[in-house]
């Protein structure tokens, strides 16, 4: 019997389950019936990653699941975080398609609006989701406004968080002219229906957009290139603590 399923890893590279659940619930319910969404939390680094330090000790566990889930059988893959932590380098590792959510949000609302703004966290998260901007083409059509809240706050109903959020969206439409808006986390994945029913506009969550092009990427059967940049990692020895990530053998275990 042949087997006509598409199979994505989407790995959260925090340490977070509960924020897994909310990405997880978000991607199953974009997918088409076909899709089969396995959806992953790194077994090691930060709880929540907020600015490049976390950034940087979120990468090693997101490379080890990236390798699991290649090995189980993923034909593609999505980091589940704003920052697009570790993409890079998981494009290096992987055999499969490889997708941050910030680019594939920033994508997504350049098909739709000519400028938009992307809400995120914490202002230590603004300067690194603005690099990806700039990086990814968008400076031109793309704000980033930071609305002063820590990422877990956002699974707590007694902050103020949602609260911040939606004042921070109002200010985007206001002051920005913003005729989009993105959620610059992962972990506001939820909330974009009620959002769009509040202010009127497309409201785009890179985990749902991520999901629809890795789909399109499997149809397609494309995959990341292998020479230049993305080339396969260098066989050589890694030492001390990070011995276990020596490209052979990250990939054989």
């Amino acid at each position: 019997m042949i087997d006509d399923r598409t199979r994505i890893l989407v790995v959260n590279p925090n340490t977070t389950a509960s924020m897994t659940a909310t990405i997880a619930d978000a991607a199953n319910r974009v997918k088409n019936a076909g899709t089969e969404i396995t959806a992953v939390t790194s077994s090691m680094g930060p709880v929540s990653i907020e600015g490049y330090y976390d950034e940087v000790f979120a990468v090693p566990g997101l490379l080890v699941e990236l390798a699991r889930g290649e090995q189980d059988g993923a034909q593609a893959a999505i980091i589940a975080c704003f920052d697009d932590t570790g993409l890079d380098a998981a494009r290096a590792l992987a055999g499969i398609p490889v997708i941050g959510i910030c680019e594939a949000a920033l994508s997504a609302a350049a098909f739709i609006a000519q400028r938009f703004t992307i809400v995120t966290t914490m202002e230590r998260s603004r300067q690194p989701v603005e690099h990806l901007v700039h990086r990814y083409g968008m400076a031109s059509r793309c704000n980033v406004r930071a609305a002063d809240i820590p990422v877990l706050s956002l699974e707590d109903p007694a902050s103020n968080a949602k609260t911040r959020l939606r004042d921070e969206i109002e200010k985007a439409l206001g002051e920005d002219r913003a005729e989009a808006i993105v959620l610059g986390c992962a972990g506001m994945a939820d909330l974009v229906d009620d959002l769009r029913a509040e202010f009127g506009v497309p409201v785009i969550d890179g985990v749902a957009a991520a999901v629809k092009q890795a789909e399109m990427l499997v149809a397609l059967r494309l995959t990341t290139a292998k020479r230049g940049a993305y080339a396969k990692p260098v066989s050589k020895r890694y030492v001390g603590m990070l011995d276990m990530f020596a490209p052979d053998r990250l990939l054989a275990e």
